[in-house]
């Protein structure tokens, strides 16, 4: 039973389409977790740090990845390993700081990461298939004002 399912029906339109959003969030993902592992041997959160290190080709300093990923710098440390290991990443020292290091992608990384990339959009096109051009752009135009009002309650919040 999903979450959406869980709902009932004294549940206001707002919790109900919170469940539902959250209920596509969660499939979808399960199809992108499931589709990395069976056809990369990999997982998300590996996917997730070679995404952030393809959109820096100079590399991150690991503080910079651990923020970036919103994960502790042990889980971006053990990933790095991994990934190290499998020659998908590589060190790279920080001129003027010898206690610092760059994670980088390494060619063979960029070359694999391309691929899953590729698929990776592959698999969040059919998750949408069923809608016409028209519904995801009226889709798209809606969770657009959902996330502006969010983004102004969060800042009033803030200040």
């Amino acid at each position: 039973m999903d979450l959406e399912a869980r709902a009932h029906s004294e549940h206001a339109h707002e919790l109900r389409l919170w469940l539902r959003l959250l209920t596509c969030s969660q499939l979808i993902e399960k199809r992108v977790r499931a589709g990395l592992r069976e056809q990369f041997d990999t997982t998300l959160p590996r996917f997730d740090l070679m995404a952030q290190l393809e959109r820096h080709p100079e590399g991150l300093k690991m503080k910079e990845l651990s923020h970036r990923l919103m994960v502790t710098g042990g889980n971006v440390t053990g990933i790095t390993d991994q990934l190290v290991n499998e020659g998908l990443v590589e060190r790279l020292d920080v001129d003027g700081d010898r206690r610092a290091f760059r994670v980088a992608l390494t060619e063979h990384g960029r070359t694999t990461f391309t691929e899953m990339a590729r698929q990776h959009e592959s698999w969040i096109v059919d998750a949408f298939e069923g809608l016409s051009p028209r519904d995801l752009e009226s889709l798209h135009k809606l969770l657009g004002k959902v996330k502006a009002h969010q983004l102004d309650i969060n800042q009033r919040i803030e200040e």
